[in-house]
């Protein structure tokens, strides 16, 4: 009966192991848990924080979720992005990817500050950048997911690696899916993760080809509905403008839903990044029809990319450092 019973136990230990180490990472250790001991308010802190930002503008919740993008997909998630040009260090914040685009720092800057009085060099920004990104969706009605910490920060920017590596608005599919698997990401990952386009804003500069010369011929896209269109050009003109806003889901923009994809559906994706999704893959296509129809299941694999996301060479153990201040490195 004891060995019956101590059997039973292994079985149901095996049944759940996937899910108690589903957060380690190929570099390291990553889970939940990290800060319980060292730092036990670390999640409260950064979640009010957030609260407060979002709060004040609905549109912060989409743009600290882009700097966890943007930032994991240069060197790893390691708040390279985060650091101001100084002595050896030119900052990613003057790529063309995040020029006049990248916004959200002060609110980082508070929730660092807020860290250092209750627990100093303890959490990190790489941490901080994950942990706003989840409580930025969750805000804008999101679903969640538990973030596997321990990251610690780069002393070091690429300014190269994020106008290589960050895939831009007017890429080709297949060149955005090639971003996407260098870093181990795959096509469920990148349809799913385009789906945080379901709020937040994206400026003029970035899908006036669509408008008026998208193949170099002087005409519009052809995959882009002609009465939107038409709208876009009221407010997004040959020249002019450039940083003149546009909702890239103009149905429903500070909601995380589905409505993004129905929208690509319709021919009304707002970049070329977006429509390409519809209009250059049948696998994509498939998988932009179902999380137009089952929101549930977007959330589902949104989260679970998320998770995958974060874990991009996360620097762990000895490597790199715990900042004082999220724009600079420590002093030697």
């Amino acid at each position: 009966m004891a060995r019956s019973m101590s059997f039973f136990i292994f079985i149901a230990l095996l049944a759940f192991a996937p899910i108690c180490f589903s957060f380690k990472s190929n570099n390291g250790n990553l889970f939940p848990q990290y800060y319980y001991k060292t730092c036990p308010r670390a999640q409260e802190i950064v979640k009010s924080v957030v609260a407060k930002a979002v709060a004040k503008e609905a549109r912060m919740a989409a743009s600290l979720l882009r700097l966890h993008f943007h930032d994991c997909f240069v060197k790893g998630c390691d708040a390279s992005l985060l650091l101001d040009s100084s002595r050896g260090i030119v900052t990613e914040k003057g790529s063309n990817p995040n020029k006049n685009s990248a916004r959200g720092f002060e609110v980082l800057d508070d929730i660092k500050s807020a860290l250092e009085k209750e627990c100093p060099q303890t959490v990190s920004c790489a941490d901080i950048l994950a942990l706003a990104a989840r409580d930025s969706t969750v805000l804008a009605g999101g679903p969640s997911w538990e973030v596997p910490l321990g990251r610690r920060d780069s002393r070091s920017a690429s300014l190269s690696g994020s106008n290589n590596n960050i895939p831009a608005p007017n890429n080709t599919f297949n060149s955005i899916l090639s971003k996407f698997q260098r870093q181990g990401l795959d096509l469920v990952d990148l349809v799913a993760l385009s789906g945080s386009h379901t709020i937040g804003n994206s400026r003029c500069t970035s899908f006036r080809q669509r408008l008026y010369n998208q193949s170099g011929n002087n005409k519009p896209d052809s995959t882009l509905d002609k009465s939107y269109a038409a709208q876009l050009r009221n407010r997004c003109p040959k020249s002019g403008g450039d940083r003149n806003l546009f909702f890239l889901d103009f149905v429903s923009p500070t909601k995380f839903d589905n409505s993004y994809f129905k929208l690509l559906l319709a021919s009304k994706g707002l970049l070329n990044s977006d429509q390409v999704l519809t209009t250059k893959s049948q696998a994509s296509l498939a998988l932009v029809k179902q999380y137009a129809e089952n929101n549930a299941l977007f959330f589902d694999h949104f989260a679970k990319s998320m998770v995958k996301m974060g874990n991009i060479s996360p620097l762990t153990g000895s490597s790199g450092e715990i900042r004082k201040k999220c724009r600079k490195i420590n002093s030697s």
